[in-house]
């Protein structure tokens, strides 16, 4: 027995809309990959602060000998598509961590890795913004976030949303930055992750 038009319709409208909300969601961007996860650690595609707007480069995991040490995201302003980590652009490094570590060993490891890094005029050049930088470490536990960041003006150094550091410094900006994407990264694979490269 046939159903009756004016019965059939209704349903026809009420599901055609529905399935195309479905199928709109599923093809949306922000649906599909509104976020990256490494090794557990998830890391927005679209992060906001202070009315800027940044765009995930790459994400990957940091491995020192056997250790899992940490995962990274590395995010740029949004419009800059081609990977800066070493100039002027507004940009940002997350860090979250697997493993305690305690904060005079991210003092020494930083001094250690920019004295390897740079030449003796550059690290002379940043060596008191870096006294002060290790001054403010704290030791992180398994899930902890560092978040490294330079919004055009200033150099930011904040664990879990917390402010511990800022300077006005674009050189000394590069120099952090470039402990992971520089040239003698601390790992080749990883800065090439958080590059887009892989």
């Amino acid at each position: 027995m046939s159903m009756p038009i004016n019965v059939y319709m209704p349903r026809v409208q009420r599901v055609v809309p529905t399935a195309l909300l479905l199928v709109g969601l599923l093809l949306s961007p922000w649906v599909i990959a509104s976020s990256v996860s490494e090794k557990g650690e998830s890391f927005r595609q679209v992060v906001e602060e202070d009315g800027q707007r940044y765009v995930l480069m790459g994400s990957g995991v940091f491995r020192y000998m056997i250790w899992t040490a940490y995962a990274g995201a590395y995010y740029q302003l949004e419009g800059e598509t081609q990977p800066q980590p070493l100039s002027n652009v507004s940009r940002r490094l997350e860090l979250a961590y697997f493993h305690a570590i305690e904060a005079s060993d991210f003092a020494e490891a930083t001094e250690k890795t920019l004295k390897d890094t740079l030449t003796l005029y550059e690290f002379n050049q940043i060596e008191e913004p870096l006294a002060r930088l290790n001054q403010r470490y704290r030791d992180v536990v398994p899930g902890d976030r560092y978040l490294l960041s330079w919004n055009g003006e200033q150099l930011r150094l904040a664990l879990n949303g917390e402010v511990l550091f800022e300077e006005e410094s674009a050189e000394f900006a590069s120099a952090m930055f470039s402990i992971w994407l520089g040239e003698r990264p601390l790992g080749e694979d990883f800065r090439d992750a958080l590059l887009g490269r892989n």
